[in-house]
């Protein structure tokens, strides 16, 4: 009687842990992969391009330079519009000058956001993981870096959770 126990404990607990939620891994095009908890406490910037948007292509530099600049609090992921993979993918991400991580499937339905259909897009998530807004159009250093002091400061306003006297 008691391996039958046992048994059906063990048989409860590897059901209850595959049937559990797990977040996704975003591969990504340099081999690693990547879930939105380990960026918890950054800024995320998730950009949709393609190769043949001009726009798209003014804003790469901006967008690399916003990277390098704001590490520490932000980080920007790339997204192909068009669904390409792999060495499609490589060539026209290096073709654009994308020197930031290049997520090789796109993580919208994670954010429950429908796509816009202009490009460039950008969706932001907040440092809490939560989606906040989608910006519209080439982005520059200034306006992501403005996003980002918006958001830190509504996170620092924020009152404090804890117990009340």
């Amino acid at each position: 009687m008691i391996k039958i126990a046992k048994l059906l404990f063990g048989l409860f607990l590897l059901l209850s842990s595959a049937c559990a939620e797990r977040e996704p891994a975003y591969p990504l095009l340099d081999g690693g992969e990547l879930r939105f908890s380990e960026l918890q406490g950054k800024v995320i910037f998730i950009n949709y391009w393609a190769e043949w948007c001009k726009p798209c292509r003014k804003e790469m530099p901006e967008l690399n330079d916003f990277q390098k600049e704001m590490t520490g609090q932000a980080r920007v992921l790339a997204v192909n519009f068009d669904g390409i993979q792999g060495e499609q993918l490589a060539q026209q991400s290096k073709a654009m000058g994308i020197e930031f991580s290049v997520l090789t499937e796109d993580p919208r339905s994670q954010f429950d956001v429908m796509p816009s259909g202009v490009l460039p897009e950008t969706l932001v998530v907040d440092p809490q993981g939560r989606f906040r807004k989608v910006l519209l159009g080439p982005q520059t250093v200034a306006t992501l870096q403005q996003v980002v002091a918006n958001l830190t400061e509504e996170t620092n306003n924020l009152p404090e959770s804890g117990p009340s006297n």
